[in-house]
């Protein structure tokens, strides 16, 4: 099955860090830009942060710029996404997204809740 795999959500007190990984099934992440996405309820989706493979290029939402850090490990085909300085905002249901270069074809994950709260 061609899939993508979140987790590592889970709840974290304001000012803590959480590593949210995203491993790709039945496909490899050599021609993809992979990217995290965040919805809470009532907004809109919204980018996070990407990677370009394979240049390793990242590109940061400014919510996120400063905190927050994509990174990939080719080896187990898994793309990461570190967070810190967590604040109650960044609430939400991550999804991770791959959209090849060649083609334009698209993978979602089925998210991984993130709750910052006290």
């Amino acid at each position: 099955q061609v899939q993508l795999v979140e987790s590592g959500g889970g709840l974290v007190q304001p000012g803590g860090s959480l590593r949210l990984s995203c491993v790709a099934s039945g496909f490899a992440f050599s021609t993809y830009v992979v990217s995290w996405y965040r919805q809470s309820p009532g907004k809109e989706r919204e980018l996070v942060a990407a990677i370009i493979n394979p240049s390793d290029n990242t590109n940061y939402a400014d919510s996120g710029k400063g905190r927050f850090t994509i990174s990939r490990d080719n080896a187990k085909n898994t793309v990461y996404l570190q967070m810190n300085s967590l604040k109650p905002e960044d609430t939400a249901v991550y999804y991770c997204n791959a959209r090849s270069w060649i083609t334009g074809f698209v993978y979602w994950g089925q998210g991984t809740q993130v709750t910052v709260s006290s």
